[in-house]
């Protein structure tokens, strides 16, 4: 059923199958909304549970209110006690969560704060680590592009790049679908977003030490995760499953589906 919650004092967008015994969360990533996992949530609904939902700032959910220096930002743990209280509206007392990109530094957060709720963590082509000097600089820009109303532009641009280059063609109408529902979004909620990102800890210690069993499924032509990464990850981390498809961009669940599907009911049981 799809609905509005409140949750962390704003209304959130989610979509609920409501049947299954065990139930898993899923939240996407930046520039994306709930509707990115469409295809992969049916599959994934034959045998559990699934809840999908807008993060904070992206599609029909609000974003964080103002601090008390004016500020809203979608931080990290904001956005992870979000999802708590979607769990807890939901009646959910246990749930697998799964983050893709962005939803994965949350799901991080969610683990880390809420240990008790989630039994298994999956990152979808994410990572634990805070952003390079790199990166830094191009999300500061990406404000600037936005701020000047230039969010079309940017998705059309940014959200090509998620896919392996012999992939784009088969993926055409999932790409044009996704920069479509980019209208959706509220820029100032996607400037939240992205000052979230900034602000967010490296979560290397969670991944190493947190009791929460993990998977990592990772593309090996993914340009936001270089295979320098992917080395450093699987050396870092050797009780992670650690999951690494080729032909591969960062979209590895509309890339490969039947193949990540296969990986994720393995690996939750």
């Amino acid at each position: 059923m799809e609905r509005f919650i409140t949750a962390g004092g704003i209304a959130v967008h989610i979509l609920d199958s409501e049947k299954g015994e065990k139930c898993i969360i899923l939240l996407h990533g930046y520039l994306e909304t709930m509707y990115i996992w469409s295809e992969f949530a049916d599959l994934l609904s034959r045998q559990y549970r699934v809840i999908v939902m807008d993060i904070p700032g992206h599609g029909l959910t609000d974003y964080a209110p103002a601090d008390t220096m004016g500020n809203r930002i979608n931080t990290m743990d904001f956005c992870a006690s979000v999802v708590k209280e979607v769990l807890d509206k939901c009646s959910v007392s246990k749930a697998v969560i799964g983050g893709h990109s962005l939803g994965g530094y949350i799901a991080l957060a969610c683990c880390r704060l809420y240990p008790e709720i989630f039994e298994k963590l999956i990152l979808f082509n994410s990572h634990p680590y805070e952003d390079p000097e790199e990166k830094a600089l191009d999300r500061k820009r990406e404000i600037d592009i936005i701020e000047s109303g230039k969010l079309s532009m940017l998705a059309s641009v940014s959200i090509p790049k998620m896919y392996s280059r012999p992939n784009l063609r088969k993926m055409d109408e999932k790409i044009r679908e996704t920069v479509e529902l980019c209208e959706t979004h509220d820029p100032m909620g996607i400037v939240a977003s992205i000052k979230g990102m900034q602000l967010r800890p490296n979560s290397s210690s969670l991944l190493s030490n947190s009791p929460i069993p993990a998977m990592v499924i990772v593309g090996d032509e993914d340009t936001f995760m270089p295979v320098s990464m992917i080395k450093e990850m699987r050396k870092s981390f050797p009780k992670v499953l650690l999951e690494e498809l080729t032909g591969c961009g960062h979209n590895s669940f509309l890339e490969r589906p039947d193949e990540v599907l296969n990986r994720v009911v393995s690996f939750i049981g």
